[in-house]
C-alpha cells in the first residue's frame, strides 16, 4: 500500500508541475488588431457624486471610445412592480447610435456593481421563485425593446453567473439556462456573453452556456479573506491557455468583459480615500494592466472603471489615467 500510495503521490506531482509549466511558461501571440471598449454603469458614476450623463458624453466624445458595455439594473427600470422606465436607458442608446458605438447590454437579475444583484426593494421580500419570474418577465420587457438597435450586437446575461458574491440568492444554474432560452427566443440573431472570474475558474460552464465567453482580468486587488493586498501570480500566457482550451473543446471564443482599470479596496470605492486607492490603481498600475493584457493574446478588452477617470478627473483635478486612455481609442 505504501508504495502504491507513493506512486499516486509522485504522480500527482508530476501532473501539477506539467499544469503549472503548462500555464506558466511561454508567451501568447500578441493579437494582430485589439478592440478597446469600457464598462459603463448609471449607479457606479452616481455613486461617486458625478453626472451619469456628462460622464457618458465624456466617453463618447472625449476619448471616442467606440465599444461599450452598459449595465442595466432592475430597480432602476422597474422601480414600483409592472411600472417600467426606460428613458435613461433609451438616453444612453441613443447618444451611442449618434457615435456609431456598439453596445454589449447587461441584463438579468445580477447585473455588476455593488451589490451586484440590483433587486427593487418591491421585490426583496418575494421568494426566490417569484423574484425569478420577475426577472423573466424584465426580460421578455427589454429584449424586444433594444433588439431594433442594429448596434446593440450582443447581450450578456447576468454577470459572473457562476462564481457566488454580492448581495445575491446563490447560484442557480437552471435559471440561467431559463434566462438564455428566454432571450434567444425573443432574439436568435445576437449571441449570449456569459461572463466568468478570470483567476478562479476554468469558464467550463460559461463555455457550456454561452455563445461567447466573457472573462475578467484583475491584477492587484484587497483580499478580505486574508486582509491584504495580493497582486495575482499569474501570467499572460494563463488566460490565452484557458482561452485555447475553450476554443478546442466548445468552439467558442473568449473576451474580457472586465479589465480592471480602477482601484479595489478594502471598503467600497465610495468610502476609500484617494491615498488608500492609489494602493491598487495609478498611472503606473494602469500602464501594467494595458500592457498585460496585450500579452494574453485576447483581441477584445472592455475596461473597468472609466468612471472613476472621470472622478479622477472632475473631482481630483488628475487627468493622468484619463489622458492615457485616450491612447487606446
Amino acid at each position: 500500500m505504501k508504495k502504491i500510495l507513493k506512486r499516486i503521490l509522485f504522480a500527482l506531482l508530476i501532473l501539477f508541475l506539467v499544469l503549472c509549466g503548462y500555464f506558466f511558461i511561454g508567451s501568447a501571440p500578441q493579437a494582430e488588431k485589439i478592440s478597446w471598449g469600457v464598462n459603463f454603469s448609471q449607479k457606479h458614476a452616481e455613486n461617486l457624486g458625478i453626472s451619469w450623463q456628462e460622464t457618458y458624453l465624456a466617453l463618447l466624445d472625449d476619448l471616442k471610445v467606440k465599444n461599450v458595455k452598459l449595465i442595466t439594473y432592475w430597480d432602476l427600470i422597474e422601480p414600483e412592480e409592472g411600472q417600467y422606465n426606460f428613458k435613461d436607458l433609451h438616453w444612453q442608446l441613443k447618444e451611442a447610435q449618434k457615435r456609431d458605438v456598439k453596445i454589449l447590454l447587461v441584463i438579468g437579475m445580477k447585473t455588476g456593481r455593488w451589490p451586484e444583484c440590483h433587486i427593487p426593494d418591491w421585490a426583496k421580500n418575494l421568494s426566490e421563485e417569484e423574484q425569478q419570474e420577475k426577472v423573466l418577465n424584465l426580460i421578455k420587457k427589454i429584449v424586444p425593446r433594444f433588439r431594433e438597435y442594429s448596434f446593440v450586437n450582443m447581450w450578456q446575461v447576468e454577470n459572473e453567473p457562476f462564481f457566488p458574491f454580492g448581495e445575491c440568492p446563490k447560484v442557480d444554474k437552471d435559471f440561467l439556462r431559463r434566462e438564455i432560452n428566454l432571450v434567444k427566443s425573443l432574439d436568435s440573431s445576437r449571441p449570449i456573453v456569459i461572463s466568468d472570474s478570470g483567476e478562479f475558474s476554468s469558464w467550463f460552464n460559461a463555455a457550456r452556456t454561452g455563445d461567447i465567453v466573457g472573462t475578467t482580468l484583475h491584477r492587484k486587488v484587497w483580499f478580505k479573506e486574508l486582509k491584504m493586498y495580493v497582486s495575482y501570480p499569474f501570467r499572460p500566457i494563463y488566460y490565452w491557455r484557458k482561452a485555447q482550451i475553450i476554443k478546442k473543446l466548445f468552439q467558442k471564443e473568449v473576451i474580457c468583459v472586465e479589465l480592471q482599470a480602477e482601484p479595489w479596496c478594502p471598503t467600497l470605492l465610495y468610502d476609500c480615500s484617494l491615498e488608500e486607492q492609489k494602493k491598487t490603481m495609478n498611472l503606473e498600475q494602469f500602464q501594467k494592466n494595458i500592457e498585460f493584457a496585450k500579452k494574453t493574446g485576447l483581441d477584445t478588452f472592455y475596461l473597468w472603471g472609466a468612471e472613476w477617470w472621470q472622478w479622477l478627473r472632475i473631482n481630483q483635478g488628475d487627468s493622468a489615467i484619463w489622458d492615457e486612455a485616450k491612447k487606446l481609442f
